[in-house]
């Protein structure tokens, strides 16, 4: 039955090309808005490169304080202190890693301009995050106890300040000290927050004082990364962080509140953005997808007066079928599965169109480093939509197909 129903769906979208080539035209670029931007989603809060074990890590980015006048301050605001004392002392944990996100620098090479980005980390940061290496190896613990001067740079800083030649063993001028080179990584997408940047040192290079007692760090921040066993272990890496709160002290003065928690970035993205001490991407996916939901109603009303004129054109077929026997729900549910097998074909083309135009970013270099592409999930999620897109726009014309009666079908329908 369901290949007959698809024989059909081709047979009636070949009867009125123009018909087929608006209503896939619709449904092809109002999916594809769609697909580019769950693919933009994917590739900053999914699972890419170096962030593979992201189902294991959770991480301590961004907070909000309350002063004692009521003014609140939110953001990537912690120092090194408070993420040293209240995050680095947590035992459930597997690992703890401790970074600042990248600060933007200016690096001269024979008379060239460099805008570069440094991040000051631990070893842990290797160790939690998984980079490919074309030349050398990350920096030890020792390198970091010491403060050596060695540096893991990205393909990139290679190519532009080495001219591509091998790096290892070479040094570069960064924000007034010298680095040897012992390492070069796969560039990162500066979607990836956290672990992304062009030059990577030992944390002790920082101009920042890394043992002041404050609450607050100096701009652009700093950040906690937190590799658990497992992931089952998050509820306790949580509990006992909040444990380490409840003791919290405020050696500024000013603070009386604080409000965070070890959660995946989406997590925190989410509790900054709804001031809730639980960063539940329930209610931000929710809003997503109403907005989604409201952004395809144009399309879908356009798509349901398409149908609507489609089953005037029919109304002969189902009059006939109907005085033959056929019951209105089976009639319903062919026309939906129809509906959705178009909707499908023009899911499957804004996929197509979705892969060109992100090969054309990818070379535009508008988003530095990132190389956003398809994969599972996304093709997953926008079927999902193409088929719910599908159902809404099929459900209405397929209910006034169902009210026909007979003989004024045959006779052309409700006019």
């Amino acid at each position: 039955m369901f290949k007959n129903y698809i024989k059909i769906a081709l047979k009636v979208m070949m009867r009125n090309k123009l018909f087929t080539f608006i209503s896939l035209f619709g449904i092809s670029f109002t999916l594809l808005i769609i697909v580019l931007f769950t693919s933009a989603l994917d590739h900053t809060f999914g699972p890419h490169y170096p962030e593979k074990k992201l189902g294991r890590t959770l991480s301590v980015t961004m907070g909000m304080l309350r002063s004692k006048k009521g003014g609140t301050t939110s953001g990537p605001l912690f120092s090194p202190y408070f993420l040293n004392k209240y995050v680095k002392s947590l035992k459930t944990p597997e690992k703890i890693s401790l970074s600042s996100f990248h600060n933007p620098i200016v690096v001269y090479k024979d008379k060239k301009k460099l805008k570069l980005g440094i991040k000051y980390t631990d070893n842990e940061f290797w160790d939690i995050l998984d980079f490919n290496f074309s030349e050398g190896k990350a920096f030890s613990r020792d390198d970091v106890d010491n403060i050596a001067n060695v540096a893991v740079i990205n393909e990139k800083t290679k190519d532009q300040y080495f001219d591509g030649e091998p790096a290892v063993g070479k040094y570069i001028e960064a924000d007034g000290k010298t680095y040897r080179v012992i390492g070069v990584v796969e560039n990162v997408s500066i979607l990836r927050i956290m672990p992304y940047s062009d030059i990577w040192v030992p944390m002790g290079h920082t101009k920042e004082d890394l043992n002041k007692i404050t609450i607050t760090g100096n701009f652009p921040g700093w950040f906690a990364m937190v590799l658990a066993h497992r992931k089952k272990d998050f509820p306790k890496i949580k509990a006992e962080f909040q444990k380490h709160l409840e003791k919290i002290e405020f050696p500024e003065g000013r603070f009386e509140w604080i409000l965070t928690n070890t959660s995946s970035y989406g997590e925190a993205f989410a509790r900054q953005i709804f001031r809730r001490e639980e960063g539940n991407l329930a209610p931000f996916m929710t809003i997503l997808f109403v907005l989604m939901t409201l952004f395809m109603l144009l399309p879908t009303i356009n798509l349901v007066n398409i149908n609507v004129s489609r089953i005037i054109e029919r109304s002969s077929e189902i009059g006939i079928r109907k005085s033959f026997g056929a019951s209105s729900l089976t009639l319903v549910g062919q026309f939906i599965i129809e509906n959705i097998i178009i909707t499908v074909i023009g899911g499957l083309i804004s996929l197509v169109m979705a892969a060109i135009i992100l090969g054309i970013i990818n070379q535009s270099g508008i988003i530095p480093d990132t190389h956003l592409g398809l994969n599972f999930r996304i093709f997953f999620y926008s079927m999902i939509f193409a088929v719910f897109f599908g159902l809404l726009s099929g459900v209405y014309p397929a209910f006034k197909m169902s009210k026909l009666q007979p003989a004024e079908a045959i006779h052309g329908g409700q006019r």
